[in-house]
């Protein structure tokens, strides 16, 4: 159930939306007095190559300079599918696993899961999570496979990360039940934050 994660695995966090609901860009937030980014890397503590993909005008936010890289979408407001072919474009390793820096309690064992799982389906170039509602994140995706797909996607004028389910190589799985639930923590409005003890700002 948690194996251990490979350095021929980087992780992706999705940091380049503005937080119009938040009230300001999430990657900028504090999490326990903290860059939500430090504690996000603290908390994961992941072995391989670790890539920050942020949007035009959000470069830099803090905590950035812990990555391996960072990397920026070239086009501003094309949302997290654009964000995820960046990410596929610029990660060092054939692997990925992708999480976003709204889910600030997604743990190492959930990642390293989702990329077993998906090095055991070969010609599989995408996993998402299902619980039973399909979850964008956390993902895993073959790099240069899924590139393509997510490249045809926004090609096709597509944005919803849920329907590259549309794609014969892309599939879901079903969360195993041991998952704890705040994997699906979401910090989308600032009483989001403040429920887990999290002032804003």
């Amino acid at each position: 159930m948690d194996p251990r994660p490979t350095t021929d695995v980087t992780l992706a966090i999705l940091a380049g939306g503005a937080g119009s609901r938040m009230g300001m860009p999430k990657a900028e937030l504090l999490f326990n007095g903290r860059p939500i980014l430090h504690a996000i890397l603290d908390r994961l503590d992941w072995p391989g190559p670790t890539l920050l993909v942020t949007a035009p005008g959000r470069e830099r936010p803090p905590g950035a300079e812990r990555f391996t890289r960072e990397c920026v979408d070239p086009v501003a407001g094309e949302g997290p599918l654009r964000g995820l072919l960046t990410a596929l474009e610029h990660a060092p390793t054939p692997w990925l696993v992708v999480t976003a820096v709204d889910m600030p309690l997604v743990g190492r064992g959930q990642l390293a899961w989702l990329a077993a799982t998906l090095q055991g389906r070969p010609g599989v170039a995408g996993l998402l999570t299902t619980r039973p509602q399909v979850e964008p994140f956390p993902s895993a995706f073959a790099r240069d496979a899924a590139a393509a797909v997510v490249h045809g996607a926004l090609a096709a004028g597509r944005r919803a990360l849920h329907g590259l389910l549309d794609e014969p190589t892309i599939e879901s799985v079903a969360a195993p039940a041991d998952w704890p639930d705040e994997t699906w923590t979401n910090l989308n409005r600032p009483e989001d934050l403040h429920a887990l003890g999290n002032p804003t700002g």
